[in-house]
């Protein structure tokens, strides 16, 4: 097969820039625009955050709180974004965050921002597999009679992890059109439950109800408090749009695909979030049996008190197809993290998981690490949801400060940034302050306790939020591993190619 089969037309020009920002091109450039934005769409997948999370928004300020928090958070992980997309232009490598870093503020920030975000994507996994074996338990549950305790739904689990990567080890073709199908499934599927939930029911909610009313089941006292913390329904949705970044080093025409890719997944995802959860909250029937679900998944209660078992199993299999995409979508990003991370030499074992020396150029030991790692973090869950809550919170905590290192470096270090095609003019720096301030406010706000306690204001295993703990983990294995292997840690040289003249030749 020649290259220039192999590579489409652009993919030279993009090796060469890689080149020049310090690595031989090793990966092929099978995806186009339109695939590198429907990953991270596919990763932040509305049908997979705002259904896992709708429950917990019904007790922290309930539906006028998940509406306009929505709205709200929206609006400013778009800046978040845009600033991101900016760096991303400059440095479209699989490593994204971490490269980033190493290259504005030098060796040690890039070595800590790729362990916040290897170990938020790995715990991505973890949470987005964990929660698509729920809602599959719920749905065998009405097909079957099954009950999903926790022993069978790890089982369920680790049958997803399989599946991902078995699919992801034929290449990044078929993940960009596993990706591609994946928006249409997830904008059609927004519509046919939106509309079956318009439609069917002969009660709904009303619009005051929707967008004006505030519950409080936390047990805390203060309103403000309560709206605070409610904000991460959809903070928790709007996160892995650093998986265009991630998949750069496979796309054409990267510095202008990749950073366009990040923005247009978060707006895609935000007009669809909104007119799901809207759909979902008019069709509420009732809202106490909707929070005491039996299924253990509150929107399916709602499928089913709106359309009966049957309507509800079929919106249920919409939901669980969007989350395997999902699922496969981060499974990707997280496996070119690992690829590239220990290509700079900051993983042990970096000469097995940067291997590429198959037919398709995966690097499939990195997809068989991030899927065994994601299954041994989701091991607590046999014994506590609290305990694997403090492990998929490393989701949340990693990833998130780890998307405003880069921004803040770039403004702090300005003069050595050149920015690349895709850039915010003269708004960089306002745009990315917004940015790092709002990335500073929800890590802080995914740290503080999320139910107030109900012993005597005593903090018990199953109130206190671990998340906090889980941040300073990882940062403490990053320091404690910065000490053993930082030395290894570097951009490697520029390597003589004899390939590319070869190429050139060809083409020529």
């Amino acid at each position: 097969m020649s290259y220039t089969h192999q590579h489409p037309p652009g993919a030279l020009a993009d090796d060469e820039h890689l080149r020049d920002l310090g690595y031989k091109p090793q990966l092929f450039r099978r995806m186009g625009a339109f695939g590198n934005a429907a990953v991270s769409f596919s990763v932040i997948s509305v049908l997979t955050g705002c259904m896992t999370m709708y429950g917990y928004g019904l007790s922290t300020g309930g539906p006028s709180v998940m509406i306009w928090g929505w709205i709200v958070v929206g609006g400013m992980v778009l800046f978040v974004g845009a600033a991101l997309a900016e760096v991303t232009s400059a440095y479209p490598t699989s490593g994204a965050l971490f490269f980033m870093a190493d290259r504005l503020g030098g060796k040690r920030w890039g070595w800590y921002t790729g362990w916040l975000n290897l170990l938020g994507l790995l715990g991505g996994i973890a949470s987005i597999d964990y929660g698509c074996a729920q809602f599959t338990g719920a749905f065998l549950n009405l097909q079957y009679g099954f009950h999903p305790t926790p022993g069978k739904t790890l089982w369920i689990f680790f049958g997803i992890l399989f599946l991902h990567a078995v699919l992801n080890l034929f290449g990044v073709r078929l993940v960009a059109v596993l990706n591609a199908v994946s928006v249409w499934w997830h904008l059609a599927g927004v519509a046919v439950i939106v509309g079956a939930l318009t439609i069917t029911p002969s009660h709904h909610q009303s619009a005051g109800f929707v967008f004006t009313e505030f519950v409080n089941g936390t047990g805390w006292s203060s309103s403000l408090y309560v709206v605070a913390i409610g904000l991460l329904v959809a903070q928790y949705t709007f996160s892995g749009y650093d998986a265009s970044a991630h998949l750069s080093e496979e796309t054409t025409h990267a510095s202008v695909a990749a950073p366009r890719g990040i923005v247009r997944s978060i707006v895609w995802s935000w007009a669809a979030g909104l007119v799901l959860l809207v759909g979902l909250t008019f069709a509420i029937q009732d809202y106490t049996g909707t929070q005491t679900s039996s299924t253990g998944v509150p929107p399916a209660q709602i499928f089913i008190d709106a359309l009966g078992i049957g309507g509800a199993k079929a919106l249920l299999l919409i939901v669980i197809v969007a989350q395997l995409f999902c699922g496969n979508a981060e499974t990707a990003a997280c496996s070119r993290m690992v690829f590239a991370f220990s290509r700079d030499g900051a993983l042990p074992g970096q000469r097995w998981w940067t291997r590429t020396d198959n037919a398709s150029r995966t690097p499939r030991a990195a997809v068989w690490l991030s899927v065994t790692v994601a299954g041994v973090l989701a091991l607590p869950s046999l014994y506590s949801p609290t305990a694997f809550g403090a492990v998929v919170a490393i989701n949340v905590v990693g990833i998130t400060p780890a998307y405003a290192i880069p921004i803040g470096l770039r403004i702090r270090y300005r003069d050595r940034f050149a920015p690349g095609p895709v850039n915010l003019g003269r708004w960089g720096i306002p745009i990315g302050v917004v940015a790092v301030v709002w990335v500073a406010f929800v890590t802080v706000l995914f740290c503080l306790p999320q139910t107030k306690p109900a012993t005597g204001g005593l903090v018990t295993a199953d109130t206190f939020n671990y998340a906090p703990v889980a941040l300073a983990v990882a940062l403490l294995l990053a320091a404690l591993w910065w000490r053993i292997a930082g030395r290894d840690y570097k951009v490697p040289a520029v390597a003589a190619d004899k390939e590319l003249s070869k190429i050139q030749e060809e083409i020529v």
